[in-house]
C-alpha cells in the first residue's frame, strides 16, 4: 500500500498558451533555486517556433536534459484490456521518486470528455487517506496543489499508442543532475514570443477563413505566404535580406513589436486578403505597410522592390519616431530598387528618374526647403510622384556622395532641435549656398539614367 507523500512549497507557474510542460519544469526549476521560465525552457528544445505550439514529450525530454536533469525511460506501455498490472507498476515507481524528492511530469488527458486533448501536469505526491494524487495544474491561476482521484488519474494517463493492443503511460521523472542556467534570449524577441504570436496568427486566420498558408520566422517579422513552403522560403530571403542590411546601416532599434509580412502570390488573392484582413480593399496593387493592423500586405507576384521599401517603414517608425515624411518615404523609396555593394544595401536608379526628370525640366519640383517643411498631408497630397522623386533622388545624392548613413544619423539625433532635417542635410552636405547647390545636384539627376 502507498503511503502518503509530499513535496511542499513548489511554486505555481500558469502555463502560456500550449507551454503547460515548459511552465511544469519551471516551477520544480525555480523551487530548486533556478531562474528558469517557460519560455527559457521552450527555448531549450530547440523547436521552429513557426510551428506555432508548445513542446511535445520527445522535445520536453530534449529541454529538461539540456537544463541538467536526467529523466529516465519516460515511455510504459499498458495493455489495453488490462492495463492495471502495469498502471500498479508505474504508479510505485512514481510514489517511489516522491519519497526521495523526486516530482514527475505525466502527460495525460485534460479531463475525461472524449477527444480531449493532451496535457501535462507536475505531480508532488500522493494522499493515501483519500486515494488522490496531488498535482500542480498549469493551464489554470489557481492550479496550486490540486488533488484527483487515483482512479481518474489512472484513467487519464493512458494515452494511444502506436503499437496495437497497447496504450502508453508517459511519465518524466526531474531526477536532478548538474543544472544549468539556460542562455538567456537576447534578441529583441524570444522564440516563445515568436511561437505565442505564430499561435495566435493561425486561431485569426483560420477565423477569417484563410487556411493552407505558410508561415515563417525573419526575425524582426513573421512571413505568411500562400504559394507553399518552398516559395516562401525563396521570397522570404528578400525580408531577411533587406532586415539585415537595414539594420547594419541604419538602425539601432528594432520594431517595437513582431510584424506579420502577407506575402500573396497574385492581384486576386492580394485583394481578398487584403480585404479579409483589414476590412477593405487596398488603395495600391503593389503593398502597403499598415500600423494599425501591425502588419506589410504585398502582392511579391509584381516583384519583391515595394517590400523592401515597406520594411523602411516599420524600422523608422521604431528608430527615428517623427522623422519628416521626406526622409521616411525618401529611405522608403530609394531601397526599392537596391542591391547590395561591399556589404551595404545601396540605392539605384529606378522607375521614379524620369519623372522628376521632367518635372524638374519644368521647374515644377519644390526646393529641398519647401520639400524637407512639407507634414505628412501635403507630403502625400501630391498625385504626381514628385514628392517621392525628390527624397529619393536627394537621398541617392547622399549616398553617391557616401554621406547617406551619416546624413540619417545626424539628422535623427538633432530631431529635436531640426525637426525636417533641412539644417542637418545643409550641414552633411558642407554647402554654403544651396542655390548653387541647387543647380549641380539637378545637373546631376539630369546625368542619370534608367534603366
Amino acid at each position: 500500500m502507498l503511503s502518503t507523500v509530499e513535496i511542499d512549497g513548489v511554486p505555481h507557474v500558469t502555463q502560456e498558451p500550449d507551454f503547460c510542460g515548459e511552465a511544469c519544469v519551471a516551477m520544480w526549476a525555480n523551487h530548486l533555486g533556478k531562474s528558469y521560465d517557460q519560455d527559457d525552457v521552450f527555448a531549450a528544445t530547440g523547436l521552429d517556433p513557426a510551428l506555432g505550439r508548445g513542446a511535445y514529450t520527445p522535445e520536453l525530454v530534449r529541454a529538461v536534459q539540456a537544463l541538467g536533469f536526467r529523466p529516465p525511460n519516460v515511455y510504459t506501455l499498458v495493455d489495453e484490456d488490462h492495463p492495471q498490472p502495469a498502471l500498479d507498476r508505474e504508479l510505485a515507481a512514481l510514489h517511489a521518486d516522491l519519497v526521495r524528492g523526486v516530482p514527475s511530469i505525466v502527460c495525460m488527458h485534460y479531463d475525461d470528455r472524449p477527444h480531449t486533448t493532451e496535457h501535462f501536469r507536475l505531480v508532488l505526491g500522493y494522499d493515501s487517506d483519500r486515494d488522490e494524487i496531488v498535482y500542480q495544474e498549469p493551464a489554470e491561476e489557481d492550479g496550486s496543489y490540486r488533488r484527483m482521484s487515483r482512479v481518474l488519474f489512472e484513467k487519464l494517463w493512458q494515452l494511444p499508442s502506436s503499437t496495437p493492443g497497447k496504450r502508453v503511460l508517459v511519465r518524466i521523472p526531474l531526477v536532478s543532475g548538474k543544472l544549468a542556467e539556460p542562455a538567456h534570449d537576447t534578441a529583441a524577441f524570444s522564440r516563445a514570443q515568436y511561437t505565442q504570436h505564430v499561435m495566435a496568427l493561425r486561431d485569426k486566420l483560420a477565423a477569417k477563413g484563410l487556411r493552407g498558408l505558410s508561415i515563417r520566422i525573419e526575425a524582426p517579422f513573421v512571413v505568411i505566404g500562400d504559394a507553399g513552403d518552398a516559395k516562401l522560403a525563396r521570397d522570404a530571403s528578400t525580408v531577411r535580406w533587406a532586415a539585415d542590411h537595414l539594420e547594419a546601416d541604419f538602425f539601432a532599434t528594432h520594431p517595437r513589436q513582431i510584424l506579420d509580412v502577407y506575402l500573396f502570390h497574385g492581384d486576386a488573392s492580394y485583394r481578398h486578403g487584403v480585404k479579409v484582413l483589414v476590412g477593405e480593399a487596398p488603395d495600391t496593387p503593389y503593398g502597403f505597410y499598415s500600423p494599425d493592423a501591425r502588419a506589410l500586405f504585398m502582392n511579391i507576384s509584381t516583384g519583391g522592390g515595394t517590400l523592401v521599401h515597406e520594411i523602411v517603414h516599420p524600422y523608422v517608425e521604431a528608430d527615428f519616431p517623427g522623422a519628416p515624411p521626406w526622409l521616411n518615404e525618401g529611405l522608403g523609396s530609394l531601397f526599392e530598387q537596391s542591391a547590395e555593394q561591399g556589404g551595404h544595401i545601396v540605392g539605384l536608379t529606378n522607375w521614379r528618374l524620369a519623372g522628376l526628370q521632367h518635372a524638374l525640366a519644368r521647374g515644377d519640383a519644390p526646393s529641398f526647403r519647401a520639400l524637407t517643411s512639407l507634414d505628412p498631408t501635403a507630403f502625400y497630397d501630391d498625385d504626381s510622384g514628385v514628392h517621392y522623386a525628390e527624397s529619393r533622388y536627394l537621398l541617392y545624392y547622399l549616398q553617391q556622395q557616401g554621406k547617406l548613413r551619416e546624413f540619417y544619423r545626424a539628422a535623427r539625433a538633432a530631431h529635436a532641435k531640426d525637426p525636417t532635417g533641412y539644417a542637418t542635410l545643409v550641414a552633411t552636405l558642407g554647402e554654403h549656398d544651396m542655390t548653387a547647390f541647387r543647380t549641380r545636384w539637378e545637373a546631376f539627376v539630369a546625368a542619370l539614367k534608367f534603366p
